[in-house]
């Protein structure tokens, strides 16, 4: 662990709000990301949305294809193995991932954006846990957001009238082993940003995850274990004009003799609602810097999904 990434307990938050948001936005200017311990999840629920992935993730290809979700940009259900790109980039990425978003929706105007979520019947309780784990990383990213708010002093609940009903995902990830080396130049993960407001992820059993800090050096991160990593969206970045920054990240392929073992993890995008304007925030005008222009986040994730492959323009 680096001094880059040094951890905040969350329990700060409960007991000295403003020092959390201090040490959080601290974090967040110097690399885009943070380190999160004493975050009260439950890591029985964690252990069982992993297992359940993993198991997922093990069934035949002919089984997972029956729940690609053609529709949005496969923004639930499953992608398969080389389909996303990093923006930029031609060659794919090596994974596959599955996307589990909101629940409750049916029947909306908003179920035309935020689909259901196919049920897997092939593993017993994968709904049941992935959905538990899903509403358990929405209520922590909101509280997160209330530190955020605190940081750019913005009323402390600011973020919650504008992430109800956000069309958030949950995203369970599995990187291959790659028992033959790889094409030349490939990345399990190609240096990208993340496209939403914030990212909460969980740490992954196996290390590859780095940041391109603003030196110019990537720097690896790895999080204690049960500590939880964050970092700031496209969305938030351009909210605040960059004043917290939304940084480029990679993951990396494995070491030889680590090129046998499959990597798991499970990040959850959090976004705004559908039809919030991001509207670049006054009280972070920098000076001699061009605002950039108001767009809905429906917009703005539609852009980003074709740049990256998932919608064909």
């Amino acid at each position: 662990m680096t001094g880059f990434f040094t951890p905040v307990s969350m329990q700060t938050f409960d007991t000295d709000p403003e020092a959390f948001s201090t040490a959080l936005g601290r974090s967040f200017r110097e690399t885009g990301f943070a380190v999160i311990t004493d975050h009260a999840l439950d890591q029985n629920l964690i252990d069982q949305a992993v297992s359940d992935t993993k198991a997922f993730f093990a069934l035949p290809g002919s089984v997972k294809a029956r729940y690609i979700h053609q529709s949005h940009g496969g923004q639930r259900g499953y992608t398969p193995f080389g389909t996303e790109n990093a923006k930029g980039r031609k060659q794919a990425d090596l994974k596959e991932f599955w996307h589990t978003g909101r629940a409750g929706l049916e029947g909306t105007p908003l179920s035309k954006i935020m689909p259901q979520t196919p049920s897997v019947t092939e593993i017993d309780g994968f709904d049941a846990s992935t959905c538990a784990l899903y509403d358990a990383l929405d209520a922590l990213g909101t509280r997160l957001l209330e530190a955020i708010a605190l940081d750019i002093d913005l009323p402390r609940h600011w973020f919650k009238p504008r992430i109800e009903n956000g069309n958030s995902i949950l995203r369970l990830l599995h990187y291959p082993a790659q028992p033959t080396p790889p094409p030349e130049g490939s990345e399990r993960a190609a240096a990208h940003e993340d496209i939403n407001v914030i990212t909460l992820l969980l740490g992954a059993e196996e290390a590859g995850l780095e940041v391109l800090h603003r030196s110019g050096k990537w720097l690896a991160v790895n999080p204690p274990k049960g500590a939880l990593v964050v970092n700031i969206g496209d969305m938030l970045s351009r909210l605040t004009q960059s004043i917290l920054p939304s940084t480029t990240h990679r993951v990396v392929n494995p070491a030889p003799d680590r090129s046998g073992h499959g990597r798991y993890s499970t990040p959850f995008f959090l976004h705004f609602a559908p039809d919030i304007l991001i509207d670049p925030l006054e009280s972070c005008d920098q000076h001699g810097r061009l605002r950039p222009d108001p767009i809905t986040a429906h917009d703005f994730l539609m852009e980003r999904l074709i740049e990256i492959g998932l919608i064909k323009a």
